[in-house]
């Protein structure tokens, strides 16, 4: 049986009667950018994340870059953040001129490490009132990433914004609707973005994202910055870009968040059996699945963006599924801080061990909502028939 890793035409067989008329209704207006679609949107997904305001944009990495530069960060500053996550996290950062400081990860739930974030803070030098790195640029915030659908160790990471006096954003791209405690993804720092890329848990008809934040100045500067920092009609405050969420991707996301919940609990459904197999055909000492750092009580602690294995044979196991047409996929084979284009940076190999032997062992398989019975019976035949 051949499964796919994603397979995003079953989801729009299940909403196509709800959505092609209202596609057509706004065809009709012909009012296809910003507009009363988008502003639904944005007061919907606020009220979903208890973000305080919510600003929608063209992408997550336009959302990120859209509020970066809302909090004047540019060169001169530092940021720290992680270096095993999808290169936009980076690749803003480095877009503006600001310095990117690694730190390494959690081995088991590849989240950034508090320990980490914190032995990095600790060599850095301490002057005026504010951390410098040894370029000499201001360190200004801490940016974990919500990865594969769970959240970072927010606690510590805030803790440890107060003590060294720094911001948090939260890189919340895959993480919609996960919860850390009595919050969720999206409103646990000063501000963070959504990606509605159309594989995420709530994806778009293209590419479409959502900046949140808690202060209503600083929205109103992504909402300008969005729109070529346009103030009122040919007045610019400052210069932004073209950030704009289209009303066609608005219309759709709208149309699917009421089914958000619904299809977190298949996915939870299907990472909870894989897990079940892994111990009960005794192989969990060679694929291990994700672990669930931080339970709550008021939502799913993990919404499995991806459900990610780590194998020592990651390599052969891949090669495997490959052949018996099973969907898998790296996430992500090469760290940030050996990507080329940061090599500028000075960060060698063996710069953030777990997150170089991450990239050599993990890989993810089928959780999409409507994955079949049938289809992960067979992934599951197929991983442990690898191990003999």
């Amino acid at each position: 049986m051949r499964v796919p890793l994603l397979d995003l035409t079953r989801q729009y067989a299940d909403l196509a009667d709800s959505i092609e008329p209202e596609v057509q209704r706004l065809c009709r207006s012909q009012q296809f950018i910003l507009g009363p679609e988008v502003e639904r949107f944005e007061t919907e997904l606020a009220a979903h994340t208890g973000a305080a305001h919510c600003v929608g944009v063209s992408s997550g990495t336009d959302g990120q870059l859209a509020l970066l530069m809302a909090m004047g960060l540019g060169a001169g500053d530092a940021v720290v953040t992680t270096p095993f996550t999808f290169f936009a996290t980076a690749g803003c950062l480095h877009r503006l001129g600001i310095e990117i400081l690694f730190a390494d990860i959690d081995p088991e739930t590849f989240n950034l490490d508090p320990q980490a974030v914190e032995r990095l803070l600790n060599q850095l030098r301490y002057r005026n009132g504010s951390l410098w790195s040894e370029r000499g640029n201001q360190v200004r915030c801490l940016l974990p990433v919500h990865l594969f659908g769970q959240c970072a160790d927010m606690t510590a990471i805030n803790q440890l914004a107060a003590r060294f006096e720094l911001d948090v954003i939260e890189d919340s791209a895959q993480a919609i609707g996960a919860f850390y405690g009595g919050q969720q993804a999206g409103a646990m720092g000063r501000a963070s973005w959504f990606s509605f890329f159309p594989s995420k848990n709530l994806g778009a008809f293209g590419d479409a994202g959502a900046v949140t934040c808690q202060e209503p100045d600083l929205a109103e500067r992504i909402r300008a910055i969005r729109n070529h920092g346009m103030t009122a009609p040919y007045t610019h405050t400052g210069v932004g870009g073209n950030f704009r969420l289209d009303a066609l991707q608005a219309l759709v996301l709208r149309k699917k968040l009421p089914h958000l919940n619904r299809w977190t609990e298949l996915r939870r459904a299907h990472a909870s059996y894989y897990n079940q197999q892994w111990e009960e055909r005794a192989i969990q000492d060679r694929v291990c699945g994700p672990r669930i750092a931080h339970e709550s009580s008021f939502g799913p602690a993990h919404i499995y963006h991806q459900y990610v294995i780590r194998s020592r044979h990651r390599d052969a196991l891949k090669a495997h599924l490959d052949e018996r047409g099973i969907g898998n996929a790296i996430y992500y084979p090469t760290p940030l801080h050996q990507q080329p284009c940061f090599a500028s940076l000075g960060y060698g190999a063996g710069a953030c061990p777990v997150s170089e032997q991450a990239s050599r062992e993990v890989l993810a398989l089928p959780v999409f909502p409507e994955l079949t019975e049938e289809e992960r019976h067979a992934v599951v035949e197929e991983v442990v028939g690898f191990f003999g």
